[in-house]
């Protein structure tokens, strides 16, 4: 994963010099620059920083200021702070308000870059990942109450976003500008991501609540509400097409008859079974589970099983009305669910 590291500093030839010398480090991180403390702020609020590097003494907003305005907003940014007028009250200031490093004028691009390299290192150092799915390795965080930052780039689209874990629990999330739940339905909508962790979390301000299913399945609710949005767009013959094959596919297929038919033997013999019928209220549950299968690459949902606690369990089988078996809890419920897979 290819970091930003922003360098402020309102001498702009060095700022062109510091970002042509870093230029070979491209494939580690890439260089944003700003001009003075405020330009930096709207540039922080953009995008998706790792570091910054920035002067002390600037116009419009300084580099103490700067400082302040880090640790308070995006405390998991680390800051080195670079100056021309160094002294070690200086110093002490700096590390005092938050920053991790300090380096003074005039300075080699070799120990800026040496700084750089060695403070983005920690920013991983839970592992990096590539390829996977947000939301299953999200509910890992979850289930061994982690305490991390993970900073994520959907491969698709390059965007970048951070999402912050207290002992399992989502405290908070940005990307693209979003913040909170708005910007973790955003991370949590986007299929593979690259993602690295840091075994630290800086954010205390708890902006998120609601446990991790929840958002999970609010984030798919409102991706499929974007892309019914999308399919809206199709040509009419396409969306009569569709519909025309869909009901005849309904004329062809009786789901309750396919049920008998896939389950032939074990009714034959008696396995417990005490009716089949479909059931519109069992309808929201299969639409979350299968949601959920799909969120966590897990297949396609074809069969579930559900253990009441009373007289009789059921068995769903999904479609366009849910087929409901019930069953006597002493079924061999196994041999069931292998013939229904047919």
């Amino acid at each position: 994963m290819v970091k930003r590291v922003l360098i402020v500093d309102d001498d702009l030839e060095m700022l062109v010099s510091l970002k042509e010398g870093l230029s070979r480090y491209n494939e580690t991180f890439s260089v944003l620059t700003a001009g003075n403390g405020v330009m930096a702020v709207d540039l922080l609020k953009e995008n998706a920083i790792s570091l910054v590097v920035t002067d002390l003494k600037m116009p419009k907003m300084d580099g103490f200021s700067l400082l302040a305005y880090i640790m308070e907003s995006y405390p998991e940014i680390p800051v080195i702070i670079i100056t021309g007028y160094s002294t070690p009250e200086m110093e002490r200031l700096a590390r005092e308000g938050g920053a991790v490093g300090y380096i003074a004028k005039p300075f080699m691009i070799a120990d800026l870059a040496k700084k750089i390299m060695g403070t983005l290192r920690r920013e991983s150092d839970g592992g990096t990942l590539h390829n996977v799915s947000s939301g299953m390795f999200l509910q890992l965080m979850e289930m061994e109450e982690k305490t991390c930052t993970i900073r994520l780039v959907e491969k698709s689209s390059g965007k970048q976003g951070i999402l912050f874990f207290l002992e399992g629990e989502l405290l908070d999330a940005r990307a693209n500008g979003l913040r909170g739940a708005s910007a973790a339905y955003e991370i949590f909508s986007w299929e593979e991501v690259s993602l690295s962790i840091q075994n630290a979390c800086h954010q205390k301000e708890r902006r998120i609540h609601g446990d991790l299913q929840a958002i999970l399945l609010e984030a798919m609710r409102l991706k499929d509400e974007r892309e019914r949005s999308e399919m809206e767009v199709l040509p009419k013959k396409e969306e009569k097409k569709e519909r025309r094959s869909e009901a005849e596919q309904k004329e062809k297929t009786n789901p309750v008859d396919r049920v008998k038919r896939l389950l032939g033997k074990e009714l034959a013999k008696g396995y417990g079974v005490e009716d089949i019928y479909q059931d519109d209220s069992w309808e929201d549950l299969v639409k979350g589970i299968e949601k959920m299968a799909k969120w966590l690459n897990a297949g396609e949902f074809n069969v579930g099983y559900i253990d009441s606690g009373e007289a009789n369990d059921f068995i769903l089988v999904p479609g366009d009305k849910v087929t409901v078996i019930s069953v006597n809890p002493k079924c061999p419920r196994d041999r069931l669910i292998n013939a229904l897979k047919g």
